[in-house]
Protein backbone atom coordinates (compact mmCIF):
# COMPACT_ATOMS: atom_id res chain seq x y z
CA UNK A 1 0.00 0.00 0.00
CA UNK A 2 2.73 2.58 0.42
CA UNK A 3 3.92 4.97 -1.68
CA UNK A 4 7.19 6.00 -3.21
CA UNK A 5 9.42 6.11 -1.70
CA UNK A 6 8.39 3.26 1.37
CA UNK A 7 7.24 1.31 -1.65
CA UNK A 8 5.31 -1.68 -1.03
CA UNK A 9 5.08 -3.44 2.58
CA UNK A 10 7.03 -0.68 4.53
CA UNK A 11 5.97 -1.99 8.54
CA UNK A 12 7.77 1.12 10.05
CA UNK A 13 4.74 3.90 12.11
CA UNK A 14 8.01 6.29 12.79
CA UNK A 15 9.84 7.05 8.96
CA UNK A 16 6.78 9.35 7.92
CA UNK A 17 4.97 7.10 5.89
CA UNK A 18 1.18 7.52 5.65
CA UNK A 19 -0.11 6.01 8.42
CA UNK A 20 -3.62 4.37 6.98
CA UNK A 21 -1.17 3.00 3.85
CA UNK A 22 0.91 1.40 7.51
CA UNK A 23 -2.04 -0.28 8.85
CA UNK A 24 -3.30 -1.36 5.86
CA UNK A 25 0.33 -3.16 5.59
CA UNK A 26 0.24 -4.43 9.05
CA UNK A 27 -3.22 -5.68 8.38
CA UNK A 28 -2.33 -7.64 5.31
CA UNK A 29 0.98 -8.85 6.57
CA UNK A 30 -0.97 -10.16 10.06
CA UNK A 31 -3.46 -12.01 7.79
CA UNK A 32 -0.72 -13.92 5.78
CA UNK A 33 1.65 -14.40 8.73
CA UNK A 34 -1.06 -15.63 10.86
CA UNK A 35 -1.49 -13.54 14.47
CA UNK A 36 -4.20 -11.33 15.63
CA UNK A 37 -3.12 -7.39 15.04
CA UNK A 38 -3.70 -6.73 18.94
CA UNK A 39 -1.27 -9.65 19.91
CA UNK A 40 1.73 -8.61 18.44
CA UNK A 41 4.33 -6.88 20.42
CA UNK A 42 7.11 -4.64 19.33
CA UNK A 43 9.15 -2.39 21.13
CA UNK A 44 11.16 0.59 20.67
CA UNK A 45 14.22 0.13 19.27
CA UNK A 46 17.83 1.67 20.71
CA UNK A 47 20.44 -1.04 19.36
CA UNK A 48 20.99 -1.86 22.59
CA UNK A 49 20.62 -5.49 24.53
CA UNK A 50 17.67 -5.45 26.44
CA UNK A 51 15.35 -8.91 25.83
CA UNK A 52 11.76 -7.45 26.89
CA UNK A 53 9.86 -9.93 28.92
CA UNK A 54 6.27 -10.04 27.09
CA UNK A 55 4.88 -12.04 29.20
CA UNK A 56 4.76 -9.26 32.42
CA UNK A 57 2.46 -7.33 29.80
CA UNK A 58 -0.20 -9.94 29.37
CA UNK A 59 -3.05 -9.86 31.79
CA UNK A 60 -6.15 -12.76 31.47
CA UNK A 61 -4.61 -13.10 27.43
CA UNK A 62 -4.74 -9.06 26.15
CA UNK A 63 -1.45 -7.96 25.34
CA UNK A 64 -0.57 -4.00 26.21
CA UNK A 65 0.25 -2.89 23.06
CA UNK A 66 0.96 0.56 24.14
CA UNK A 67 3.27 0.09 27.21
CA UNK A 68 4.93 -2.69 24.98
CA UNK A 69 5.49 -0.46 22.29
CA UNK A 70 7.51 1.86 24.55
CA UNK A 71 10.11 -0.86 26.24
CA UNK A 72 13.10 0.45 24.84
CA UNK A 73 14.43 -3.25 23.61
CA UNK A 74 15.44 -5.02 20.67
CA UNK A 75 14.26 -8.32 21.88
CA UNK A 76 11.50 -9.62 22.87
CA UNK A 77 10.71 -12.95 24.03
CA UNK A 78 7.23 -14.98 25.19
CA UNK A 79 5.24 -18.18 26.33
CA UNK A 80 1.95 -16.64 25.80
CA UNK A 81 0.15 -19.24 23.05
CA UNK A 82 -1.34 -16.47 19.88
CA UNK A 83 0.97 -13.60 21.09
CA UNK A 84 3.43 -12.91 18.10
CA UNK A 85 6.92 -11.10 18.70
CA UNK A 86 8.30 -8.97 15.85
CA UNK A 87 11.41 -6.40 14.95
CA UNK A 88 12.09 -4.20 12.29
CA UNK A 89 14.79 -4.20 10.31
CA UNK A 90 16.25 -2.08 7.06
CA UNK A 91 19.80 -3.57 7.17
CA UNK A 92 19.91 -4.90 10.74
CA UNK A 93 20.24 -8.59 11.06
CA UNK A 94 16.52 -9.99 12.13
CA UNK A 95 16.40 -13.37 14.24
CA UNK A 96 13.72 -15.40 14.97
CA UNK A 97 14.05 -17.80 17.77
CA UNK A 98 11.48 -20.67 18.90
CA UNK A 99 11.53 -23.57 21.21
CA UNK A 100 9.60 -26.62 19.53
CA UNK A 101 8.93 -28.39 22.66
CA UNK A 102 7.91 -25.47 24.98
CA UNK A 103 6.55 -23.21 22.76
CA UNK A 104 8.03 -20.34 23.73
CA UNK A 105 9.88 -17.87 21.21
CA UNK A 106 11.95 -14.84 20.99
CA UNK A 107 12.68 -11.83 17.80
CA UNK A 108 15.98 -10.26 17.72
CA UNK A 109 17.11 -7.00 16.08
CA UNK A 110 20.76 -7.34 15.65
CA UNK A 111 22.61 -4.24 14.24
CA UNK A 112 26.26 -4.59 14.34
CA UNK A 113 26.53 -2.90 18.44
CA UNK A 114 23.55 -4.83 19.10
CA UNK A 115 25.38 -7.96 17.97
CA UNK A 116 29.12 -7.08 19.74
CA UNK A 117 27.23 -6.08 22.84
CA UNK A 118 25.77 -8.97 22.83
CA UNK A 119 21.63 -8.95 22.68
CA UNK A 120 21.55 -12.19 20.90
CA UNK A 121 23.18 -14.15 23.67
CA UNK A 122 21.07 -12.21 26.70
CA UNK A 123 18.10 -13.66 24.29
CA UNK A 124 19.77 -16.78 24.52
CA UNK A 125 20.21 -16.86 27.65
CA UNK A 126 16.58 -15.20 28.47
CA UNK A 127 15.11 -18.73 26.98
CA UNK A 128 16.86 -20.69 28.70
CA UNK A 129 16.31 -19.24 31.86
CA UNK A 130 12.49 -19.48 31.01
CA UNK A 131 12.74 -23.51 30.78
CA UNK A 132 13.93 -23.76 27.05
CA UNK A 133 17.43 -26.24 25.82
CA UNK A 134 19.49 -24.72 23.82
CA UNK A 135 18.89 -28.66 21.47
CA UNK A 136 15.15 -27.87 21.38
CA UNK A 137 15.78 -24.03 19.82
CA UNK A 138 15.56 -23.59 15.99
CA UNK A 139 16.70 -20.02 14.26
CA UNK A 140 16.05 -18.11 11.08
CA UNK A 141 18.00 -15.50 10.18
CA UNK A 142 16.44 -13.20 8.29
CA UNK A 143 17.53 -10.58 5.07
CA UNK A 144 20.13 -8.47 5.93
CA UNK A 145 23.45 -6.10 4.88
CA UNK A 146 25.90 -8.70 3.50
CA UNK A 147 29.74 -8.73 3.83
CA UNK A 148 29.83 -7.49 0.04
CA UNK A 149 27.79 -4.09 1.26
CA UNK A 150 28.68 -3.51 4.54
CA UNK A 151 32.18 -1.35 3.96
CA UNK A 152 32.82 -0.21 7.58
CA UNK A 153 35.47 1.39 9.50
CA UNK A 154 38.92 0.06 11.01
CA UNK A 155 37.19 0.72 14.55
CA UNK A 156 33.55 -1.28 13.75
CA UNK A 157 35.63 -4.14 12.02
CA UNK A 158 38.13 -5.19 15.03
CA UNK A 159 35.11 -4.61 17.21
CA UNK A 160 32.88 -7.40 15.22
CA UNK A 161 35.80 -9.63 14.60
CA UNK A 162 36.59 -9.51 18.19
CA UNK A 163 33.34 -10.36 19.19
CA UNK A 164 33.45 -13.41 17.44
CA UNK A 165 33.59 -16.59 19.98
CA UNK A 166 37.22 -18.07 19.39
CA UNK A 167 35.47 -21.41 20.25
CA UNK A 168 33.00 -21.27 17.01
CA UNK A 169 34.89 -19.15 14.84
CA UNK A 170 36.01 -21.92 12.54
CA UNK A 171 32.59 -23.04 12.36
CA UNK A 172 31.24 -19.67 11.15
CA UNK A 173 33.61 -19.06 8.50
CA UNK A 174 33.16 -22.55 7.34
CA UNK A 175 29.48 -21.18 7.02
CA UNK A 176 29.54 -17.61 6.05
CA UNK A 177 32.99 -17.00 5.14
CA UNK A 178 35.42 -14.54 7.16
CA UNK A 179 34.10 -12.24 9.82
CA UNK A 180 36.20 -8.90 8.20
CA UNK A 181 37.26 -9.15 4.85
CA UNK A 182 40.20 -6.37 3.96
CA UNK A 183 40.51 -5.71 0.53
CA UNK A 184 43.82 -4.52 -0.45
CA UNK A 185 43.95 -0.40 -0.52
CA UNK A 186 40.34 -0.31 0.33
CA UNK A 187 37.96 0.25 3.35
CA UNK A 188 37.12 -3.85 5.33
CA UNK A 189 33.59 -5.36 5.09
CA UNK A 190 32.03 -6.92 8.11
CA UNK A 191 29.85 -10.16 8.08
CA UNK A 192 27.51 -9.81 10.40
CA UNK A 193 26.30 -13.21 9.69
CA UNK A 194 29.19 -14.90 11.02
CA UNK A 195 29.58 -12.99 13.83
CA UNK A 196 25.64 -14.31 14.63
CA UNK A 197 26.32 -17.99 13.96
CA UNK A 198 29.25 -18.20 15.99
CA UNK A 199 27.23 -16.79 18.72
CA UNK A 200 24.60 -19.32 18.02
CA UNK A 201 26.56 -21.88 17.99
CA UNK A 202 28.85 -21.04 21.05
CA UNK A 203 25.54 -21.20 23.07
CA UNK A 204 24.63 -24.69 22.08
CA UNK A 205 21.82 -24.14 19.38
CA UNK A 206 22.91 -26.95 16.78
CA UNK A 207 23.88 -25.98 13.18
CA UNK A 208 21.17 -27.85 11.42
CA UNK A 209 18.42 -26.29 13.41
CA UNK A 210 20.00 -22.65 12.08
CA UNK A 211 18.06 -21.33 8.92
CA UNK A 212 19.65 -18.35 7.03
CA UNK A 213 17.06 -17.22 4.22
CA UNK A 214 19.53 -15.18 2.69
CA UNK A 215 18.84 -11.89 1.50
CA UNK A 216 20.95 -8.51 0.87
CA UNK A 217 18.94 -5.76 1.98
CA UNK A 218 21.46 -3.02 0.46
CA UNK A 219 21.76 -4.78 -2.84
CA UNK A 220 18.41 -5.49 -3.21
CA UNK A 221 16.40 -2.42 -4.00
CA UNK A 222 13.39 -4.40 -5.59
CA UNK A 223 12.94 -7.03 -2.56
CA UNK A 224 13.65 -4.93 0.34
CA UNK A 225 14.45 -1.56 2.44
CA UNK A 226 17.73 -0.74 3.27
CA UNK A 227 18.93 2.67 5.65
CA UNK A 228 22.48 2.98 4.38
CA UNK A 229 21.27 2.37 0.51
CA UNK A 230 18.41 5.13 1.08
CA UNK A 231 18.67 6.68 4.66
CA UNK A 232 16.16 8.60 6.08
CA UNK A 233 13.55 7.39 3.36
CA UNK A 234 13.89 3.82 4.05
CA UNK A 235 11.24 1.98 5.21
CA UNK A 236 10.82 -0.97 7.07
CA UNK A 237 10.53 -4.56 7.26
CA UNK A 238 9.16 -6.96 9.52
CA UNK A 239 10.03 -10.29 11.18
CA UNK A 240 7.72 -11.93 13.50
CA UNK A 241 7.29 -15.22 15.05
CA UNK A 242 4.65 -16.55 17.30
CA UNK A 243 4.48 -18.31 20.37
CA UNK A 244 2.63 -21.72 20.24
CA UNK A 245 2.76 -22.80 24.22
CA UNK A 246 4.06 -26.05 24.91
CA UNK A 247 3.68 -29.25 22.70
CA UNK A 248 4.03 -32.51 22.40
CA UNK A 249 5.07 -32.69 18.82
CA UNK A 250 8.12 -30.80 17.63
CA UNK A 251 6.34 -28.36 15.92
CA UNK A 252 5.62 -25.37 18.65
CA UNK A 253 6.13 -22.22 16.67
CA UNK A 254 5.27 -20.58 13.70
CA UNK A 255 7.03 -17.66 11.90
Amino acid sequence: MSAAPYEAMNLARNVGDDPVAVAENHTRFAALVGYDLPRLAESSQVHGVCCLDVDALVEAGVLDVSRCRAEQADALRTSVRGVAVGVRTADCVPLLVGDVRRGQVAAIHAGWRGAVEGVVVRTLGALLASGSEAADLVVAIGPHIRVASFEVGADVARAIDEAVPRERRDDAERLAGPAVIAPTGGRPHACLLTLVLAQLLAAGVEEARIDDVGGDTCAERARFHSHRRDGAQSGRQLSVIVARGPTSRRDGVDA
